[in-house]
């Protein structure tokens, strides 16, 4: 992909003047005036002026012909959250719809959050629900987004790699649900770019390969075209090539697992007309001229697409006998297809939200996604549970099913009869013994296809089946599933839950106590999960909305950590315990005299005392040490900088000096903690063993895991003469690909 050069302020400015008023250019340039004001001293990390970042997503913004306060809230996006500036100042200054697009697309960053997925999902959550109190945030978000995209290079390979799967995940489903088809495209391609650059740089070569070959296909294929449709008389025809986007060739190739020479429509030819009319005597013309391929014809203008796509599709056998791609729309249909809810601005009477808007028919479709985003935010409080609802019923692929009456109903791929039931409405699904698909009786575990008539049957004595969880695809027909259980057998669902995270507690050997499920304690606990009560909580785990290991792990945390913290007090005591006399106790067994080591130790003024290295901290020669006086085990020796050693010398008592004998190590037999973390990879175990053995006389033992974000956490204990080899060894293991931080240990 081509990289795409910054516009500058004044050519922004030419295009957003060519379609506002003179009052609106005023408030939009003043608010560039503004931002460039509070960003001034700041710098981008590409090491431009951070100013060039709200310039280029106004430019995306007035390419859409977004209306003033869009574009000015795109001059402002950034300035709540990296500036003095809050949102009372941006309200008293542009307006109170200014102001609610701010603060939606503002970042959470601020906020503490457990991990940094309930950051993610929080964040998510308030951007798509800011969206659904008016979806100008959305816009001005995917545009912040796309030039973020478009400057990802910057960032280290796994910050690309993160940004550009929640962008896959989440920024460009979005688009083409808004029917933003100009910014989903290039979301999609940056995206593939950065997750598999080697697939990317491949397709990239075999487009260009055969570039010309191609070029001359298609000019060929627009000027037969254009001879045949001439006996139509249409008066204003466009017909253009249409160039193939290079994640739509990857997906095919990846989920259909064919070659790049067997996708079929890498030629495409664009027609434009006036009417619809037109668009169905063009697709005629086009058929007697070159032959249909069979199944390849979709019409998405009798049938449009939610988010309000409309277009005739064929692929025909073209010129030289080759595949071609033809699409066929009006000049509307088209500016719906790339702009989508921006080309039916539900804003174009400036009213202030989507209640007071004027919105006509296609402008509800497009807005039908926000409608959808509430609703289920009505059945999901939790964060991370409201995004995976969103990315799993609006974002999937979707099928097109029918009522008897000729009613359309849209259902994510997959979806069954109780599906369909449930989105007709609650008491149809609950109630539902049976179903027909055209005409014909069906399980109810049967897959429902577009274009299909379904029928179900309905009987009031009926009721829902728990198995049905198992049945249902769509988020709204499972969350109403288990909101009818929750009513019906809320007191068993209490019980049930309680057995539940009793029985976790139990095979996991967690702590447990009497008080852990009084009503005090499990209210306080039901807040954390955004819950009124301790039954609300238990009968979520009973009805299986929540996991028990999670209410489990929760519920004994604070008794966990008492635990721990008198464990490590005990130790600490053991280690540290004793009267003043001991020393006298100890050394009255033996001679003194100045200065007389244990082979690796000197201990000033005490002879034939035991002498062991502390497992806390693992010195070696080189460290700075000193020695603790224990009760009955001799002197335990840690390095100055051990928690324990510095607990000690906090009191002063007990401590004794210690030094080493040689420095520079007598034998290379000193066990040493070290702990490795990197980005998890292949092989990377392997790498860090091979470096560590070309440093070291052994590894003692070696034990890893993979925590959140995919990092690897690697523990070594290896054989050391000396600190000055330990150090050399930590510096090589630093230099394996993808290690990140190694450093000495302390248990």
């Amino acid at each position: 992909m081509a990289k795409i050069q910054n516009k500058s302020f004044e050519e922004v400015e030419k295009i957003y003047s060519q379609y506002l008023s003179n009052d609106e250019i005023k408030k939009v340039d003043s608010a560039y005036e503004l931002a460039k004001k509070l960003h001034s001293g700041q710098m981008r990390k590409s090491g431009e002026e951070y100013i060039m970042h709200p310039i280029q997503v106004v430019s995306i913004l007035a390419t859409l012909k977004m209306d003033a306060d869009t574009l000015v809230s795109g001059f402002l996006h950034d300035v709540i959250e990296d500036t003095q500036e809050n949102s009372e100042q941006i309200r008293d200054l542009f307006g109170e719809d200014v102001s609610t697009i701010v603060d939606g697309v503002t970042k959470l960053n601020k906020i503490s959050y457990n991990t940094e997925e309930n950051q993610l999902a929080e964040n998510h959550q308030k951007l798509l629900l800011a969206m659904s109190k008016d979806v100008r945030v959305i816009i001005v978000k995917l545009a912040d987004r796309l030039h973020n995209m478009r400057t990802l290079s910057v960032h280290r390979e796994e910050k690309q790699k993160r940004i550009a799967n929640e962008t896959l995940e989440i920024y460009a489903p979005l688009a083409h649900r808004l029917g933003l088809a100009t910014i989903k495209w290039e979301l999609e391609d940056l995206s593939l770019r950065y997750i598999n650059p080697q697939a990317y740089k491949q397709i990239a070569e075999l487009m260009n390969s055969k570039r010309a070959e191609r070029i001359n296909d298609i000019k060929q294929a627009i000027e037969e075209i254009n001879e045949s449709i001439k006996v139509l008389n249409i008066k204003h025809v466009e017909v253009v090539g249409r160039p193939k986007h290079l994640y739509s060739i990857y997906r095919k190739m990846n989920d259909k697992n064919k070659q790049f020479n067997e996708i079929y429509d890498l030629l495409a030819i664009r027609i434009l007309v006036d009417t619809v009319a037109e668009t169905y005597a063009v697709l005629g013309s086009i058929h007697a001229k070159w032959k249909p391929m069979p199944g390849r014809f979709k019409d998405y203008i009798a049938l449009p697409k939610p988010n309000g796509y409309q277009s005739l599709h064929t692929t025909v056998i073209g010129p030289n006998g080759r595949p071609l791609e033809v699409q066929i729309r009006t000049f509307e249909m088209h500016e719906v297809a790339e702009f989508g809810v921006a080309a039916h601005w539900a804003y174009k009477k400036n009213k202030s939200s989507i209640e007071k808007a004027n919105v006509n028919t296609d402008d509800q479709r497009h807005l039908n996604v926000i409608q959808s985003i509430l609703e289920l935010q009505d059945e999901n409080n939790d964060a991370e549970t409201f995004v995976e609802s969103v990315k799993g019923d609006l974002f999937s692929d979707r099928v097109y099913a029918f009522t008897p009456k000729g009613d359309v109903f849209e259902l994510p791929e997959g979806s069954g009869p109780l599906d369909m039931a449930f989105a007709v409405h609650t008491d149809v699904g609950l109630h539902t013994v049976g179903s027909k698909i055209n005409g014909r009786i069906v399980p109810l575990d049967h897959k429902i296809h577009t274009g299909d008539i379904v029928e179900i049957t309905t009987s009031t004595n009926a009721k829902a089946s728990r198995d049905w969880l198992n049945l249902v695809v769509s988020r709204r027909a499972k969350n109403k599933i288990r909101a009818y259980f929750r009513q019906q057998d809320r007191s068993e669902n209490i019980e049930a839950g309680k057995q539940m995270i009793q029985k976790y507690i139990f095979d996991n050997k967690l702590p447990t106590d009497p008080k852990l499920f009084d009503d005090e304690h499990l209210n306080k606990l039901a807040e954390d999960f955004h819950m009124t009560s301790g039954d609300d909580l238990l009968a979520s785990v009973g009805y299986g909305d929540l996991a028990p290991q999670r209410v489990a792990n929760k519920l004994t945390e604070e008794l966990r950590e008492q635990i721990e913290q008198q464990k490590v007090k005990e130790e600490q005591e053991a280690l540290f315990s004793g009267d003043k006399n001991v020393s006298e106790e100890l050394t009255s067994k033996g001679k003194t005299k100045n200065n007389v080591n244990n082979e690796d130790i000197t201990i000033a003024g005490i002879d034939s005392l035991l002498i062991h290295l502390g497992r806390c901290c693992t010195p070696v020669p080189g460290d700075e040490i000193a020695g603790y006086i224990t009760k009955g085990r001799g002197v335990s020796v840690h390095r100055m900088n051990c928690r324990n050693m510095q607990v000690a010398l906090t009191s002063g008592e007990r401590v004794i000096a210690v030094e080493w004998n040689n420095p520079e190590g007598n034998r290379p037999n000193h066990d040493a903690d070290i702990i490795v973390y990197g980005n998890n990879r292949d092989g990377l175990l392997n790498d860090i063993v091979r470096s560590a053995n070309a440093n070291t006389h052994y590894i003692n033992s070696i034990n890893g895991r993979v925590e959140k974000e995919d990092v690897a956490v690697i523990n070594l204990t290896v054989g050391v003469k000396n600190k000055g080899q330990l150090e050399r060894l930590i510096d090589n293991v630093k230099n394996v690909k993808d290690i990140f931080k190694v450093e000495r240990a302390f248990h």
